[in-house]
């Protein structure tokens, strides 16, 4: 990348689950649904997500829609808006010292924006329940988009949408697959672990930030 490339970045893509969303237990949000809700995990995977998840997330299909018939099967005690409420509420362990970062750089210009694998009911709750909204100019979501990362066509989209081209974009995201394909479009990214500071991880990938405040 030139450095007059460099000197154009105009907003940060940010990826949501693993990133901005990191739940504390390493086996995500349904760890305790079983004694919860009475619901076998491996059930639900089984005959919901491994069956409809692919429609729900690419907007083919609404999650209640396929949902609903699922649990009535095999959990008939759980209407899927239970359910959901449960999901939704543990699986939203907000990285908060990163918000922070990102709200210091908002303040510095840069626009902020999401950038993320969600159906539409999960964007929603992310977007207006949880306040993402309120911290962020955007959301851009696989169910909107009609496509998922690490899909070239997903950051295809995002650029159609926002009028911003890949050498105005700084990307993080916390999946390798989901880095290279930025880069091959183009866009300027970065492997988020959690460990490092998002200044030093601009700085380290040519984005200039001598000028802001620290």
């Amino acid at each position: 990348m030139k450095a007059q490339d460099r000197a154009l970045i105009k907003a940060l893509m940010v990826d949501v689950d693993g990133v901005i969303v990191v739940h504390p237990h390493p086996s995500g949000w349904a760890y305790k649904i079983e004694e919860d809700l009475g619901l076998s995990r491996n059930l639900l995977q089984q005959e919901f997500f491994d069956k409809h998840w692919p429609d729900i997330l690419l907007g083919r299909a609404r999650l209640h829609d396929r949902l609903a018939p699922v649990l009535a099967e095999i959990a008939p005690h759980l209407s899927s808006e239970s359910l959901t409420a449960y999901w939704f509420k543990e699986d939203a362990h907000l990285d908060r010292d990163l918000l922070r970062q990102l709200a210091a750089l908002r303040d510095e210009g840069f626009e902020i924006h999401l950038a993320t694998v969600q159906d539409h009911a999960r964007a929603a709750y992310l977007w207006t329940d949880l306040g993402l909204r309120d911290c962020c100019d955007a959301m851009h979501y696989a169910a909107a988009l009609g496509c998922a990362k690490p899909d070239p066509a997903f950051f295809q989209r995002i650029e159609e949408r926002t009028g911003l081209e890949g050498t105005e974009l700084f990307f993080i995201d916390d999946k390798v697959s989901n880095i290279d394909a930025a880069r091959a479009c183009g866009w300027n990214a970065a492997l988020w672990t959690g460990r490092r500071r998002l200044l030093d991880l601009m700085a380290e990938n040519g984005v200039p930030i001598q000028n802001l405040r620290r």
